[in-house]
């Protein structure tokens, strides 16, 4: 495991390098494939963050955590890992078992069962009138959404703001 670490608005001192090194390596306990983790470790008025990406199995593992001490948002962040780990293997797990035994019942391999389209369940159809970003957004929250789809009535094309994880604002762009 290559564990590159970078600091933002702080000195990387040893002592919390060896730190993240040694709580990041117990990611290797689950899997031997990662390759590059890449940590941030960021401080800003006060608060103590720490973003870890590590790439598994064409899937990226991602976790921020931030508190009022660096080492405590190292151990969070670790731990949130770990949990996304354990949750992404008991769905393979999931996705596995049951292959296998319907494979005994019908005969259809579990490669055959890929090749298998997923069906559209539901079809929503909405009126796209033209709107500004503030209206879409307001829009967004009086009807309770995490996401609401529009046509920006600047660009005439289609949009989507959507609420991020601090309570701040996305919006989504055609290129």
């Amino acid at each position: 495991m290559n564990i590159m670490i970078t600091g933002k608005n702080m000195e990387l001192t040893d002592p919390i390098k060896a730190y993240v090194t040694r709580r990041v390596s117990k990611l290797e306990k689950y899997s031997d494939d990662f390759i590059d983790v890449q940590v941030t470790l960021l401080v800003e008025r006060g608060r103590h963050r720490v973003e870890v990406t590590a790439p598994l199995h064409g899937i990226i593992m991602r976790g921020e955590e931030e508190t009022g001490d660096m080492y405590v948002s190292i151990d969070e962040v670790v731990e949130k890992l770990e949990r996304q780990i354990r949750r992404y293997r008991s769905r393979i797990n999931k996705r596995i078992r049951p292959r296998a035994i319907k494979e005994q019942e019908t005969g259809i391999t579990a490669a055959e069962e890929e090749l298998v389209e997923h069906e559209v369940v539901r079809i929503k159809k909405f009126p796209a009138k033209p709107m500004s970003v503030d209206e879409a957004l307001m829009q967004m929250n009086l009807i309770g959404h995490n996401f609401y789809v529009f046509r920006n009535d600047k660009t005439q094309e289609m949009n989507v703001v959507y609420k991020r994880k601090y309570g701040d604002y996305g919006l989504l762009e055609p290129e």
